[in-house]
């Protein structure tokens, strides 16, 4: 059995408040959250034991006997301080996306959970979404030919963000998807982007409080050990002082294959899609699709002289397992602590090569374009 404290009950940690409390070798022992009124409804609606811990005070959890990870939903200024006292504290850790703001500091996280020997795992939660598993199989069986590019679109109108940008809002989950289909990470990328909505005056975009899905305001009073921001305080960024509401971005990867992301909250036309096309045929996932979120398209041509006639062309709707992506996740996790066996999806390496891929893109969006290497 696994003791659990879960750290931020906003949006998104009441989800994994609720997958632990159901996982049959979980146990929560604690939640944290700066928000009394949070703790208590919480408490009221999943009628919890008096023997949890209810506490606005992250140094409260030392007092928790037993306790053996913490899952973390917080703003992502939070992160690195949270990450690096738990991992020190001997707690198991899996922690919202992004791991941090920073590269360095993921790879500094990624070294300590190694020198603990302890699990640290990113809630990277399309990689355990069943239509993403199984476009792994059919790319990595061959069945799309010889790939030739990708693309994807992740649009809607809002909700807009004034501590991020749309690139660092909504690119994570499509550049996962393609690390996690082509079974490797860009070698090089490029991102532009428009401004309409925040111009001059606003916060720098590209980094942020709240980059991801968490939620739950940690303040200072959190940790008095730990220098924790208060994320109401602004947040330094190398970006320009607006936030681009649309973006476009490129990813090259070592065999020359590219992926193009259209990302834009102002759009009124909301699409969660993205493709890989190859030489056989072409594979979708559609999300919005209520009947047919994998799709594969076969179909290839023919050349007959000077022409090139298209053949074998045909509409397969692919057979997905059943299962919550979140529920997977939280599965996963325990599974790790128990078997004391890092996770090989969406370790905190992989959560490292993704705030990378992210400061790279956000160099690039300065520079009006620039290609920037990864290598």
């Amino acid at each position: 059995m696994t003791k659990i404290a879960v750290i931020g009950v906003g949006r998104w940690g009441v989800h994994l408040l609720r997958n632990f409390l159901a996982h049959p070798q979980a146990e929560v022992v604690a939640i944290v959250d700066p928000h009394p009124e949070r703790l208590t409804v919480v408490k009221q609606q999943f009628n919890l034991a008096e023997s949890v811990l209810l506490t606005t005070q992250w140094s409260d959890l030392q007092t928790v006997p037993e306790l053996t990870a913490v899952a973390i939903a917080t703003p992502a200024t939070t992160h690195y301080a949270l990450i690096k006292d738990a991992l020190a504290q001997g707690y198991h850790v899996l922690a919202e996306k992004p791991l941090t703001l920073d590269p360095t500091e993921c790879q500094e996280l990624c070294q300590l959970a190694e020198r603990r020997q302890l699990i640290l795992m990113v809630d990277h939660t399309y990689l355990f979404h069943p239509a993403v598993e199984e476009g792994q199989t059919v790319i990595q069986a061959g069945k799309l030919g010889e790939l030739r590019y990708g693309y994807a679109t992740r649009t809607h109108l809002g909700p807009v963000r004034q501590d991020v940008d749309a690139l660092w809002d909504l690119a994570i989950h499509d550049i996962a998807i393609f690390n996690n289909w082509l079974g490797k990470a860009p070698v090089s990328v490029q991102a532009t982007g428009t401004v309409w909505l925040q111009g001059e005056g606003k916060e720098a975009g590209g980094r942020g409080q709240g980059a991801g899905e968490a939620g739950g305001e940690l303040t200072a009073r959190f940790s008095p050990q730990s220098p924790i921001p208060n994320p109401q305080s602004p947040v330094p960024s190398p970006q320009s002082p607006e936030l681009a509401d649309l973006v476009w971005v490129t990813l090259t990867y070592p065999d020359g294959f590219k992926a193009y992301i259209h990302l834009c909250w102002l759009n009124n036309d909301k699409q969660r899609r993205l493709a890989v096309v190859g030489s056989l045929g072409t594979l979708i996932f559609d999300e919005m699709s209520p009947s047919s979120q994998l799709t594969l398209l076969h179909g290839e041509f023919e050349r007959q002289g000077n022409l090139f006639l298209p053949v074998n062309q045909s509409r397969e709707v692919l057979e997905l397992k059943a299962g919550e992506p979140l529920q997977r996740v939280c599965d996963r996790f325990i599974t790790s602590v128990l078997q004391n066996t890092p996770p090989s999806i969406s370790s905190g390496w992989v959560g490292t090569e993704l705030v990378k891929i992210l400061s790279a893109l956000t160099t690039s969006l300065q520079q009006s374009g620039q290609s920037v290497s990864l290598q």
